[in-house]
């Protein structure tokens, strides 16, 4: 077929059925392939599997012979090899192991030429053909219409194989293929829909087939086990028409869809879920006979000695056998919870053949034998088709109640279900759908000789409404966010009949009475009406509106609520979420989805149809997968739409599709543009709090702007420098996107930049008001000149979004913004706008009953309705009796007392119509249940999370100041309050109240800063694992301390881990720096090049020597973290350490994390792309540095490097040679200052200076100066080297050490300094040898870093100092054993994942220091003899690190040590030398093994002649 798209394959040939095969084969049954099964009586396999093409003569079976044809031509066709090693089921051969490209290729010319060549390949490889690789997929016969030459036709078998990854040398054989092509199944048939490609019909099904399965693993299970069931022959059926051929193709139906069956119920919750038994077999499901046999058989195999097991040893989510002691026989079981008890183990289980629950002990479990384990499971659990449940909603703002749907079964619904079912002589139900192991089924039942759908009477009665499955027409993709939508877009009742999209064959023969009621003919016509619903907007101003969504009325309630609807209805059946705090756990009323504060009145839009967007705005949301509007969007699209202002809060404000939408729709409203003046300008303008918040808008502006009229958006993003203001083109433009900064910069330039200006976007309001109050309203101040002046009657609009109210809000409303609609969904944001006041009463915890007697003052004119809330029902009842008893009357209410919350709410309410004050006590998990929110006074008498908080204030939501107040005269008597009882214990959510209360403006004791201070140290403490602060190395401060989760204190065990050796740092004066790995713009990782002879260049060049030879590329087997690698990476090779590896479940996952400990960069390779680094090429430690550029950081406040600023640095340094004064090094991380690029220049000796980087940063008008950076380091590394001395002075000796330096000067041995810092050269500058150095000194004025360490101290030297650190620091000594060779001695040091590990070898004297688990070890051992120290050496392990020392003289040593050591012991399990021949004399009187760790222990070690301590 030329030009066509095929699998590989092709004709079988003589060889592929040659006996001579089974010398490669098994000789296990089939080959070790699955026996397919047996064709049922009647029928038989399709003809190209039932015999054998050879005949008798050919002792090769078909269905090995057919595979081997197609692994020859995929070979042939395609390159790919797919063999195993040996010849058995395997794993693939590897890749490595594989010949080289070259003899592949001339391999796979010959078996093109000669089909018994594949044989004679897979003989030289000493490999099978991987035929159980390939699974019995389909069977395709070429129809007679599209036979070939003299009436060919094709019987071809078709083979799925699963691989996972992509094999090597895949390529076309340019002869039969003309390319080769690697493609997803949805991606190929995309391709061919749009006529790239073309494919025969067999082709095109098979890829539609393919997108049945979610991945490749879910694919590999079906065909391993579709493979095994066999297939039959399709054929495309051919039809000709009058303007072309038509190609039938098989349609597959499914055995079960219609088959009506006769059951048994066996357990009832609800329509969408019960379990059911069959009666009878049909298909796969088998009937009770089965199983009443079953039961026979596993009594008496488990009625035998058959072995328990352990409780320990029982797994959640396993089936076991169990004995129920309701049944009284062994039943199968589901083990859904396993419970340790004081008498053993209880386990919560499920039978799985009864639909029961219970409870047993674990000595009445056994284990499942396999023969049992094969019956499918008698309770087959269901759900009714396409039938989902109705529910009551209730519309606050019109006062109507509508029926709509519902996430959950009403209580009726319930019971008229199981009273159908109970009542039924006879159940029957055709299974529609299997999804998740459940049947969708339409249910039919008997009653009284009347035949009855159950799905058909539901929905006929109201419960229950058809919906189509997914992806049929009508269908919603997710019903979600329409059953709990809003309580004004509730669907109602005329919407929702019964209108049995998918009625179904009745089993009866006879008609099914539905039950359907006379009004709700024609509902069908209806229902297809609903998306032309006219959006209407309610004008009425009715303030305040706090609404919220229902719940269904209660059946003792509905009598009352249908009366008049109260203002509040409890949203129980609604909320599913709930939060836990320590002792504290209610459910969240407050959340986004459930509770919205308006100052005016708003229709909601809950769905994309009836919302107020413009038809091709609404199709580029669907296309983009756009799952709204959410809740605070239905509020918030009305009122923008309108062009209105809008002021919306929410827990989602920092989304700019809260407004994009609707902006959209209204910039392509043609009257608009009619009257705008003919000028330069935007329609709209978008202010972001940075750069990133406005490409975000800005890509999204593009993303959604296709479905109208082109508005050409831009995104403005200047520099400091003049000229770039000039240089913004926005000639057309209708919508820019921008920061504060930015805008000011450009009105500079251009005055007239808002005189078209007609919406103008505040996006994350608070964030704007907090960073650049006085930048904003620079541009209000703007905007209402420009607005003032314009002329035609342009439209004028102000949209501010965010998540968090602001003081600054109150005046962006008084004289900026015009009535404007606010929409507030978090709960304790609309309670600041509510004015409510807060007050903090400290408090010792003995006392809080005291306070609370004093708060409860009822000399007010206005009387009080007051909560008392605690987390505890002890609390309720002191504070509930201390009340009584100081004559103050009041309710309680918690989870154990005896009167409900209908009786409570009654009382409640009464006492305050009867003019007494309401006191209520009560815990937090009572306040759903009553519902109330017009408390005026709310007492937290436990101190509240601020998720229980935020449900506490709800309660007084219907006092919330309803607008802006202009006077506080009376305020103390008309707003609600908020009194926190401040105990001593009151620590836990400190700072999230804190927070809180500060943004309320309230009076906050300092007993509650301190109390908070304490928490934010212990949670900064808990951050010691973290690594340091990203930002605050990047530019000496975090802008968020409290929600970054890096560490802000500098950590010896981590920080100084790994520090930079000493010669990296020879000259700090002027470093050389190699860039290799660019993180932004001031932070790079790198390496540190010597001056003279750099020892990673000499490194480099060996590895690359070394494995250029083929032998020494040694592959990996077992992958483990920590350990070095070499990896081979274009023409170099690295080393590479293991970072992170597959958990033990994914060892079939062969990626591995590895960082390049050379270059700083980390990567994911696979596993067998790993070489063994021999020992040598491990001896230099790793020499990637983290390298921080000082002194210069992005402008206007921004938290990161704008990406330009970030790629120009990059493209200027990355793999070309810096120099640099080094100011700081903490760890592995250097602080430079400056830092400059430079070239070389050989003839003439000199260097010549190209750029400052800083200076470079400062070019691109984005970066500014920072001149506290270094300061802020040295700051947070004295402090912390000061607190190590002080912690150390206990470890040094009373009489400080004196060390000499290189130097000759005598300096005092201290705890190691953190921070090397560096003196200013004092030099003139006539000591200059290059323009570098001038050009240093220059530029390092007024950076001068000071020594840390104690008063007086000279600095010593970096080797001093570090050398220091290795006897100063408090250190352990580690386990070493030792063994030896006439060549070698072997020390293994016995420490686990040894960190900046050193290893000093001189003649007679080995030094090993490292880092494990926090600890420094040091191990300083002085030989009995001498060694070479140039060829000895120490490789690093998991668990150990291997020393290999190389004796300068031949022979055994008698001991290791010249002095005795207890960490010090022969290895006597790997010791081979017999003791005849050895050099000890192994006395078994002179050897005492006394307790561990008493001083015998030495003794006899000092008295022994062995050397078995050493």
């Amino acid at each position: 077929m030329p030009g066509a798209h095929v699998f590989p394959g092709g004709l079988a040939e003589p060889a592929d059925f040659s006996a001579e095969w089974l010398g490669l084969l098994p000789a296990s049954p089939h080959y070790g392939l699955g026996a397919v099964k047996p064709p049922p009586p009647g029928g038989s396999r399709a003809p190209l599997f039932a015999t054998d093409r050879e005949g008798p003569s050919s002792q090769l079976p078909g269905e090995v012979a057919f595979r081997i044809c197609a692994l020859r031509e995929t070979f042939e066709e395609a390159g790919i090899l797919l063999v195993v090693p040996g010849r058995g089921p395997a794993p693939p051969l590897p890749a490595e192991r594989l010949p080289p490209a070259a003899e592949l290729g001339a391999w796979r010319r010959r078996v093109r030429e000669d089909a018994s060549c594949f044989l004679r390949l897979c003989r030289h490889l000493g490999c099978a053909p991987n035929i159980w690789a390939l699974h019995e997929w389909s069977n395709w016969l070429t129809p007679v219409g599209r036979a070939g030459r003299g009436g060919r036709r094709y019987d071809t078998a078709f083979y799925l194989c699963c691989l996972e990854e992509r094999p090597p040398h895949a390529s076309q054989d340019d002869q039969e293929v003309t390319a080769v092509l690697w493609s997803s199944p949805p991606e190929a048939i995309e391709r061919f829909k749009s006529q790239e490609i073309w494919f025969p019909p067999p082709q095109f099904y098979e890829f539609c087939r393919l997108c049945n399965f979610s991945s490749l693993g879910e694919l590999q299970k079906f065909s391993s086990e579709r493979a095994l069931e066999g297939c039959e022959r399709w054929m495309p059926v051919m039809l000709s028409a009058a303007d072309g051929l038509i190609q039938l193709l098989p349609v597959v139906i499914s055995d079960t869809q219609e088959i009506i069956m006769e059951v048994v119920l066996l357990k009832v919750e609800d329509p969408s879920c019960f379990w059911i038994a069959m009666k009878q077999c049909v298909g796969e499901l088998l009937s009770d006979t089965v199983y009443e046999n079953l039961n026979t058989e596993m009594k008496h195999f488990y009625n035998k000695d058959a072995d328990e097991i352990k409780g320990e040893e029982v797994e959640k989510g396993q089936v076991y056998v169990i004995f129920s002691e309701e049944l009284q026989c062994w039943c199968r079981a589901l083990v859904e919870s396993v419970q340790c008890r004081a008498d053993g183990y209880q386990l919560r289980c499920f039978l799985v053949d009864y639909a029961k629950y219970c409870s047993v002990a674990s000595e009445n479990i056994r284990v499942l034998a396999g023969a049992f384990a094969k019956i499918p499971h008698r309770a087959k659990k269901c759900r009714l088709h396409c039938t989902k449940p109705l529910t009551l909603h209730i519309d606050y703002c019109e006062n109507t109640a509508k029926i709509g749907p519902a996430k959950r079964w009403d209580t009726a619904a319930i019971q008229h279900f199981r009273k159908l079912l109970e009542e039924a002589t006879e159940i029957k139900a055709t299974i529609q759908a299997v999804e998740d192991k459940v049947l969708e089924v339409f249910l039919f039942v008997t009653i009284r000789d009347e035949k009855i759908c159950v799905n058909d009477d539901l929905v006929a009665k109201h419960f229950a409404y058809y919906k189509e499955a997914e992806g049929t027409a009508g269908g919603s993709a997710d019903d979600s966010d329409d059953e709990v939508s809003l309580n004004a877009e509730c669907v109602p009742v005329e919407f929702v009949g019964p209108t049995f999209l998918a009625r179904p064959k009745l089993p009866f023969g006879e008609e099914v009475s539905p039950h359907l009621e006379p009004d709700l003919a024609g509902c069908n016509s209806v229902l297809q009406k609903r998306s032309q619903r006219p959006h209407t907007v309610l004008k009425d101003k009715t303030v305040p509106v706090v609404s919220m969504v229902p719940a269904v009325p209660s059946k003792e309630d509905k009598a009352v609520q249908t009366e008049r609807l109260p203002q509040f209805l409890n949203p129980d059946s609604l909320q599913t979420h709930t939060v836990e705090d320590d002792q504290q756990s209610c459910k969240r009323v407050g959340k986004e989805e459930n509770f919205v504060f308006l100052s005016k009145k708003i229709e909601p839009s809950s769905v994309l149809e009836t919302a107020p967007l413009f038809d091709g705005l609404k199709k580029e949301l669907v296309w983009n997968k756009f799952s709204g509007p959410t809740f605070t969007e239905s509020y918030c699209w009305p009122p923008v739409a309108q062009g209105c202002d809008v002021i919306a809060i929410s827990h989602q404000g920092n989304d700019p599709l809260l407004y994009i939408p609707p902006v959209l729709t209204l910039l392509q409203l043609e009257s608009d543009c009619q009257v705008l003046p003919d000028m330069s300008g935007p329609l709209a303008l978008i202010l972001c709090p940075g750069w990133k918040k406005a490409q975000l808008v800005f890509d999204l502006l593009k993303t959604y702007g296709k479905g109208g009229r082109r508005l050409h958006p831009v995104l403005v993003i200047l520099g400091q420098n003049k000229e770039a203001a000039s240089q913004v083109e926005i000639q057309g433009c209708e919508v820019v996107v921008t920061t504060p900064f930015n805008l000011l910069r450009l009105l500079e330039h251009n005055t007239r930049f808002l005189c078209r200006l007609c919406h103008l976007v505040l996006d994350e309001i608070e964030v704007l008001f907090s960073d650049t109050t006085e930048q904003v309203f620079t541009i209000l101040d703007c905007y209402k000149k420009a607005t003032a002046q314009a002329q035609g009657g342009l439209p004028h609009q102000i949209i501010a979004v965010g998540t968090q109210w602001n003081k600054h809000i109150t005046p962006l409303i008084k004289e900026f913004m015009n009535d404007p609609h606010l929409v507030i969904t978090v709960i304790e944001e609309a309670a600041l706008f509510g004015n409510v006041q807060q007050v903090v009463q400290p408090c010792m915890n003995s006392s809080r009953t005291a306070e609370l007697l004093k708060i409860l003052d009822f000399t007010q004119r206005n009387l009080q309705k007051v909560l008392v809330f605690t987390d505890s029902v002890t609390e309720v009842e002191m504070i509930h009796k201390a009340l009584k008893s100081n004559s103050v009357v009041s309710l309680k209410k918690h989870k154990e007392s005896k009167c409900n919350a209908k009786c409570v709410l009654e009382r409640w309410r009464k006492m305050h119509s009867s003019g007494t004050p309401a006191v209520l006590v009560l815990t937090d998990d009572c306040l759903q249940s009553l519902g109330i929110r017009d408390a005026t006074c709310v007492i937290h008498f436990s101190f509240p999370s601020p998720g229980v908080f935020e449900q506490r204030l709800q309660s007084m939501s219907d006092d919330f100041c309803a607008g802006i107040k202009d006077s506080a005269v009376d305020e103390e008597h008309t707003k609600a309050k908020s009194v926190i009882l401040l105990a001593e214990n009151s620590f836990c959510h400190a700072p999230g109240i804190l927070h809180y209360l500060k943004r309320a403006e309230a009076e906050i004791p300092e007993e509650f800063c301190d109390l908070t201070a304490k928490v934010l140290e212990s949670e900064e403490n808990e951050k010691s694992s973290r690594p340091l602060c990203a930002s605050l190395k990047t530019f000496g401060i975090c802008r968020n301390r409290t929600e970054c989760p890096d560490r802000h204190q500098i950590s010896f065990s981590i920080d100084m881990a790994q520090n930079i050796a000493a010669e990296m740092v020879e000259t700090p004066e002027r470093v050389t720096i190699l860039p290799l790995f660019i993180i932004h713009a001031t932070n790079y990782f790198g390496r540190i090049v010597k001056k003279q002879k750099d020892q990673y260049t000499v490194l480099a060049k060996e590895m690359n020597d070394y494995f250029k030879v083929p032998e020494h590329r040694i592959s990996v087997n077992t992958v483990e973290k920590s350990v070095y690698y070499g990896l081979h990476e274009g023409a170099n090779y690295h080393r590479v350490q293991v970072v992170e590896t597959p958990a033990k479940d994914e060892e079939n996952i062969c990626k591995v994390t590895i960082k390049y400990i050379d270059e700083g960069r980390t990567s994911q390779v696979n596993s067998d792309q790993l070489l063994h680094l021999p020992s040598e090429f491990q001896s230099l430690p790793p020499q990637a540095v983290e390298i921080v550029v000082c002194r210069v950081k992005p402008i206007d406040n921004e938290v990161e490097w704008n990406p330009k600023v970030t790629d120009h640095i990059n493209h200027k340094i990355k793999g070309k040679l810096h120099h640099a004064k080094v100011v700081h090094t903490l760890g592995r991380t250097v602080w430079v200052d400056p830092m400059v690029g430079v070239t070389n220049l050989p003839t003439m000796k000199m260097w010549i200076n190209e750029y400052n980087i800083r200076a470079e940063i400062l070019s691109t008008g984005l970066g500014t100066d920072n001149p506290e950076h270094v300061g802020e380091i040295q700051k947070l590394c004295r402090q912390i080297a000061v607190l190590d001395h002080a912690q150390s002075l206990e470890h040094l000796p009373a009489k400080p050490e004196t060390t000499v330096g290189k130097s000759g000067k005598l300096g005092t041995s201290v705890q190691a300094l953190l921070v090397r810092s560096t003196k200013e050269d004092t030099a003139g500058a006539e000591e200059a040898s290059s323009p570098q150095d001038t050009l240093i000194q220059e530029n390092s004025a007024g950076n001068c870093s000071s020594s840390v360490g104690l008063p007086g101290n000279d600095v010593v030297q970096a080797k001093e100092a570090e050398d220091s650190t290795v006897h100063q620091q408090k250190s352990c000594h580690p386990q070493i054993k030792w063994l030896q060779d006439k060549m070698t001695v072997t020390l293994k040091v016995q420490i686990l994942r040894a960190a900046d590990s050193k290893c000093e070898f001189s003649r007679e004297k080995v030094a090993f220091s490292a880092y494990s688990e926090g600890k420094l070890y040091v191990a300083d051992l002085e030989l009995y003899q001498s060694v070479i120290a140039e060829k000895s050496t120490c490789v690093i392990k998991d668990t150990e690190a291997v020393i290999l020392l190389v004796k300068e003289k031949k022979g055994a040593w008698c001991k290791l040590l010249k002095n005795k050591n207890v960490h010090v012991s022969l290895d006597f399990e790997h010791w081979e030398e017999s003791e005849d021949e050895g050099p000890f004399t192994v006395g078994t009187a002179k050897l005492s093994y006394p307790p561990a760790g008493s001083e015998d222990w030495f003794e006899s070690s000092e008295d022994s002649d062995t050397e078995s301590d050493e």
